[in-house]
């Protein structure tokens, strides 16, 4: 089924919540955001069309990174895109281990980064991913909630209250949800 993943701990559909602001979740646009103390969100944007891309949330010692997707109205993605994710990993020195983890199959990977000084590493980073009726929310963890899986909670919990909007425009599937900034009131 189309929503195998999402339901009865979230992330959420728009229409699966009476009220997306509720609990203080931020309007983005393709995603409604949750609000807690100390969070910190990071908005990445295109260079080229100053679109937004991903959001970042900061909390502790970890960060979680969000992007909502079109999907197919019959399948999931997630076991497709985790397949790639893995091969693109592998591609540039990474590694990754499909594993069981709170969400259902995840990703332990290891990330090829540059540091600051030009110098080569490896960063930890956990893929998470749940298909939802006609979209797919992936996460990637890093920090320390990415090498302990007991130090996720807060933001395995920020995940699962994320209320996706897919829209009910024409989408292929994988495209990009529009984000946008929040709107201040």
């Amino acid at each position: 089924p189309a929503a195998a993943g999402a339901g009865a701990d979230g992330p959420w559909d728009l229409g699966e919540v009476d009220d997306p602001a509720a609990g203080g979740r931020v309007d983005l646009g393709g995603m409604w955001l949750p609000q807690r103390p100390g969070l910190e969100v990071r908005v990445e944007a295109d260079q080229q069309t100053s679109a937004v891309v991903a959001v970042t949330l900061v909390l502790g010692e970890g960060a979680l990174q969000v992007q909502p997707f079109a999907a197919p109205r019959t399948e999931g993605i997630w076991d497709e895109v985790r397949a790639e994710i893995a091969a693109g990993l592998a591609q540039q020195g990474g590694t990754a281990d499909e594993v069981d983890g709170p969400l259902g199959r995840e990703l332990r990977a290891t990330v090829p980064v540059r540091g600051a000084d030009g110098s080569a590493g490896v960063q930890p980073a956990r893929f998470l991913g749940v298909d939802g009726p006609r979209w797919f929310l992936r996460g990637v963890l890093t920090g320390r909630p990415a090498v302990e899986p007991a130090a996720d909670a807060e933001l395995l919990a920020l995940f699962r209250d994320i209320v996706v909007v897919r829209g009910d425009a024409p989408m292929a599937p994988r495209e990009p949800i529009p984000l946008g900034l929040p709107m201040l009131e």
